[in-house]
């Protein structure tokens, strides 16, 4: 009687498992996905670019080299676009495309503020001289 009612009980759990991973494997996607549309967003993009400027500008106001202000500041912002990247995988393949038009928007968007800013300190050391 007591191995009929292991198979019984190890049944039930098998089918506790199946209905824990059918509702994991729908609700999971969604959640990723979801996350995924949070760091790609206008204010996700917008807050980057504030945190990548602040970087920079901390960088030169420490006397860091223009050359070298500009790289690590790409690094800081490929950390965030790496994240994002991994994120998308997860994701699944529909978002890719658009994500990495993202990533490069935000990217190329840095590269402009970064220019910009140099040309203004660049126009305000001429000025002084």
């Amino acid at each position: 009687m007591s191995e009929e009612k292991e198979k019984k009980k190890g049944k039930e759990d098998v089918e506790e498992l199946r209905e824990v991973l059918s509702v994991v494997s729908k609700e999971i996607p969604g959640l990723i996905k979801g996350i995924v549309a949070s760091v790609f967003s206008e204010e996700a993009g917008r807050d980057m670019g504030k945190a990548a400027a602040a970087f920079y500008k901390q960088l030169k106001e420490a006397g860091m080299p223009e050359e070298t202000a500009v790289k690590m500041t790409e690094n800081y912002v490929s950390v965030f676009t790496s994240l994002g990247e991994i994120m998308k995988r997860s994701a699944g393949g529909e978002r890719r495309a658009k994500g990495e038009d993202i990533g490069e928007e935000i990217s190329r968007k840095v590269q402009e503020k970064l220019a910009e800013k140099h040309r203004e300190k660049e126009e305000e050391e001429e000025d002084e001289e």
